[in-house]
């Protein structure tokens, strides 16, 4: 059983949305989203930023998963 240490060690945290590397895109989106209301259109650069983030770095963690074996 691995420790919560080595856990995070071993697989960096995405479970609070602050470790993300994300996480200027993300709150750029939501800044827009708070001056603008309900116009969403007005902030779809800051949402296509945001994807194309969280689409490079699901990228990069299939990437380095591609080394790790469940077996070693």
């Amino acid at each position: 059983m691995a420790t919560k240490g080595t856990a995070a060690a071993a697989y960096p945290s995405a479970a609070r949305i602050s470790d993300s590397p994300c996480y200027l895109q993300y709150s750029a989106s939501l800044k827009c989203l708070e001056e603008f209301g309900s116009d969403k259109s007005k902030c779809q650069d800051h949402f296509d930023v945001y994807k194309e983030c969280k689409k490079k770095e699901r990228e990069a963690r299939l990437e380095r998963n591609k080394t790790r074996s469940l077996f070693s």
